[in-house]
C-alpha cells in the first residue's frame, strides 16, 4: 500500500476508513475516528509551533499513522504480515460482546505500545534518540488525552460505563488497570531498546515486542467473577448500533488535557 506524506493525507485516509466504517456498520470505524482527532490535534500543534521541531513531529506522526492505516489493510487484506497485537484488536471488532471500550482499548494497546516506539526510530533517521524525547512526550500528552475523550465521548453511548469503576480496587484485571500514561513509558524504553539495534535484531526485536503486546491484548477481553457480570450489565444498556457509535465517537468535540492529568 501507499505510504502518506503529509498529515492532511492521513486525515483524509482516516476520514475514508471513518466512512466506509459507517455505511458497513464495522467496528473498525470506532478507534479510527478518535485516532483522527489526535492527529487533527498534531496538526494544529505544528501550525501553532507547539513543538520543539514542527518538522520532527510531522514525521513522527506520518510514521506513527502510516503503521496504523497500513495494518488496518493488512487486515482486510489477510496479509499475513500483520503484527499479532493489531490481528487481536481488529479481530476483536467482529465480537459484539466487548464494549466499545475495550475495542478501543485493544487499538490503544497495539498502537501505542507496539507501534510508537518503532515510528521513533524511524522518525530519528539514526540520530539520538534522545535527539525526539521532548516531542515524543509531546505526542504522548496527546494521545494519553484520548483516555479522557474516550470516557466523556461514552457518556452517551455507554450510560453504565461508570459502574466499571466499582471493582478498581478489587481485581487485577487488565481491562480496570490499563494505563495509558504506563503505556506511554513503555513505549519509550522499548524504543530507546531498539535504536541500538539492527538487521534482523532488530526485526526480531520487534517481534518479541509484538508477542509481549499481544499477550496485554487478549488480557483486554477476559473478566472474571464480579467483574464479568458488570461488564455485562454496562453492554445491556450500551448502543448497538455499530455505525451510530462511530459516528458519536468521530463527532465528538474532545479537550485534549495536561500531561499531569493524564497520568
Amino acid at each position: 500500500m501507499p505510504q502518506f506524506t503529509s498529515i492532511d493525507e492521513v486525515l483524509s485516509e482516516l476520514e475514508k476508513i471513518i466512512s466506509d466504517a459507517e455505511k458497513s456498520g464495522d467496528r473498525v470505524g470506532y478507534f479510527a475516528a478518535l485516532y483522527h482527532k489526535v492527529t487533527s490535534a498534531v496538526k494544529n500543534g505544528i501550525q501553532k509551533g507547539d513543538f520543539e521541531d514542527g518538522l520532527r513531529m510531522a514525521r513522527l506522526d506520518i510514521l506513527f499513522a502510516n503503521r496504523y492505516i497500513q495494518a488496518v489493510n493488512q487486515w482486510k487484506t489477510g496479509d499475513k504480515q500483520l503484527t499479532e497485537s493489531w490481528k487481536i484488536a481488529f479481530d476483536g471488532t467482529k465480537k459484539s460482546s466487548l464494549l466499545v471500550l475495550q475495542h478501543l482499548l485493544l487499538g490503544i494497546n497495539a498502537h501505542i505500545n507496539l507501534d510508537l516506539g518503532i515510528a521513533a526510530v524511524e522518525a530519528i533517521s539514526g540520530q539520538q534518540i534522545d535527539n525526539i524525547h521532548i516531542d515524543f512526550a509531546a505526542i504522548n500528552v496527546l494521545i494519553g488525552s484520548l483516555t479522557y475523550a474516550v470516557i466523556n465521548a461514552l457518556n452517551r453511548i455507554s450510560p453504565f460505563l461508570s459502574l466499571m469503576g466499582l471493582h478498581s480496587n478489587r481485581t487485577n484485571s487488565i481491562l480496570i488497570q490499563f494505563s495509558v500514561g504506563n503505556a506511554r513509558d513503555g513505549a519509550w524504553c522499548f524504543a530507546e531498546d531498539l535504536c541500538k539495534k539492527n538487521g534482523e535484531v532488530y526485526v526480531n526485536a520487534i517481534k518479541d515486542r509484538d508477542r509481549e503486546i499481544s499477550k496485554l491484548a487478549r488480557a483486554l477481553t477476559v473478566t472474571s467473577g464480579l467483574l464479568r457480570f458488570t461488564l455485562w450489565l454496562v453492554h445491556l444498556f450500551e448502543w448497538k448500533d455499530a455505525s451510530k457509535i462511530t459516528a458519536q465517537l468521530f463527532g465528538y468535540k474532545k479537550t485534549f488535557l495536561k500531561a499531569d492529568m493524564v497520568r
